[in-house]
């Protein structure tokens, strides 16, 4: 992960003051950076020892301290498993590395023009929209997020949705050092339980909607619900944006505790709304009102509702940051939005070719039904679970898909430790798989097929890797990019 070229330096002292920190093996120093990974530290760094899901990071301090680590941060736990370096040991290691960092790094969140994203579906392709927005009208933009991260027009490869705190205040950092003037980032509800963002405050922040997912980490709705909404409090951020479309938006809406502004695609009490809708066969053409009484008319590539929904919390920020709407209006036919999102493979096939990320079961329904408005044959679907994942949606995916398609056709994904047949058969539980339809375990192989019997004005759509390239299984990670897969597949159709 990027660091700053400028130095920054802290007391050890000072730190277990700032924590309220117990010193063990104490003696007094200056650590100059801090991680959570030791294969990242580099020499004179606090090695921030955070307990695991498998094991505690402080089985690692050994590793740490040969690569140069001067010192460590971690709880009791941690504490009673290595005491090789100086130490100063809290409570929540996780809340204190965060505040910590935030610290060490002198709040560069805050001196950023810094805008949060988060939702089930949508936060990449808001995400990625609004920064290529923010940089066509010549703002130096920082993105983080799933599929990327960008320093200006650097890019760097993301590791996580949102990163860990200590990696996180690096980057900002050093985005504030380049004297960039925005900051876009996708704020996971995983790092907002796991207190990543503790120490990091935004100056907007953006719901796009809430639906089943990660409940192998939230349990129930409700709980993951009370994750996104942390975001909307005064500790992150000074103004939120909702779409009240949304019933867990519009429960956030009228619950939250900072000035919210509204969306709806059609609700004209909502302060931003769409006057006018139309499909057209390159995309959309509308019209929205929005605060100030503001009308702004373009088009878009963009299909589907869900994608309506995501360029409107696209343009309600970008005017809140005071981007020209007749700028905007210009720009937004060319803006390219997010790799992997029903991303198109054309090699001059008589059918269309699409691969889309989505892996939730309202992510499936809504991809197909934007992808039945412009399909004049049949919808052909290839769809598999991840492994080690929420299990509990993997039913409802393959009815999604079951349903939403003319031919289905159930596949693998990334079954990680998990047997692929297992969690295919947990996909489609109860259905009737009448062929065409069908299961494939091998996932080159169902995409080989999908587009063997694919005809004219038919639709084929990959969903659920999107723009990953690797395929994980058994703990190995080979090349996989569903893009490529599809294009080698219509190339050995001719």
């Amino acid at each position: 992960m990027a660091r700053p070229f400028n130095e920054f330096s802290y007391s050890l002292s000072d730190a277990a003051e700032l924590l309220g920190a117990e010193k063990v093996n104490f003696t007094e120093l200056v650590f100059t950076g801090l991680t959570q990974t030791d294969s990242d530290i580099q020499q004179g760094d606090i090695f921030l020892a955070y307990p695991g899901a498998k094991s505690h990071g402080a089985r690692f301090i050994a590793s740490a301290k040969a690569r140069g680590a001067v010192a460590v941060l971690t709880d009791r736990a941690g504490a009673e498993i290595s005491q090789e370096l100086p130490t100063i040991v809290v409570g929540d290691a996780r809340e204190a590395g965060a505040v910590l960092a935030a610290s060490f790094y002198r709040s560069p969140i805050r001196d950023l023009a810094s805008i949060g994203i988060t939702g089930t579906n949508g936060k990449t392709t808001v995400s990625t929209l609004l920064y290529q927005l923010l940089s066509a009208v010549g703002r130096e933009t920082g993105l983080i997020g799933t599929v990327e991260t960008r320093i200006g027009s650097e890019a760097l490869k993301s590791k996580r949705t949102t990163p860990e705190a200590a990696d996180l205040q690096a980057l900002t950092a050093t985005m504030r050092e380049r004297h960039l003037r925005h900051l876009v980032m996708e704020v996971s509800s995983h790092s907002l339980d796991l207190k990543r963002m503790v120490g990091s405050h935004f100056s907007i922040v953006g719901f796009t909607n809430l639906s089943q997912d990660h409940l192998d980490h939230h349990k129930d709705m409700e709980s993951y619900f009370a994750a996104k909404s942390k975001l909307f409090t005064h500790e992150y951020a000074d103004l939120g944006f909702v779409n009240i479309d949304d019933a867990y938006g519009l429960r956030l809406f009228e619950s939250g505790s900072i000035p919210m502004i509204s969306l709806s695609r059609s609700n004209p009490k909502a302060t931003w709304h769409f006057t006018s809708t139309t499909a057209t066969p390159a995309g959309t053409e509308f019209t929205a009102r929005g605060k100030d009484g503001v009308l702004i008319e373009a088009k878009t590539p963009l299909r589907g509702g869900f994608n309506l929904d995501n360029l409107f919390l696209v343009m309600a920020i970008a005017y809140e940051c005071g981007v020209d709407p007749l700028e905007m209006a210009t720009l937004i036919p060319s803006l390219p939005g997010a790799p992997g999102r029903l991303e198109s493979v054309s090699l001059g096939q008589d059918f269309t070719a699409l691969v889309d990320y989505a892996h939730s079961p309202d992510a499936v329904v809504n991809v197909l039904g934007a992808i039945r408005e412009f399909t004049s044959g049949k919808i052909i679907g290839v769809l598999g679970c991840g492994g080690d994942r929420d299990s509990s949606k993997r039913s409802f995916m393959g009815k999604a898909l079951h349903e939403g398609c003319d031919v289905a056709i159930f596949t693998s994904d990334n079954p990680r430790s998990e047997l692929p047949a297992e969690i295919l058969k947990e996909m489609t539980a109860g259905l009737s798989i009448v062929a065409p339809s069908t299961i494939i375990e091998d996932r080159a192989a169902a995409i080989e097929f999908a587009v063997s019997i694919a005809a004219a004005g038919d639709t084929v759509v990959i969903l659920g890797k999107g723009h990953e390239s690797g395929q994980e299984i058994q703990g190995v990670i080979t090349p996989f990019d569903d893009r490529l897969q599809l294009a080698e597949a219509i190339e050995s159709k001719r």
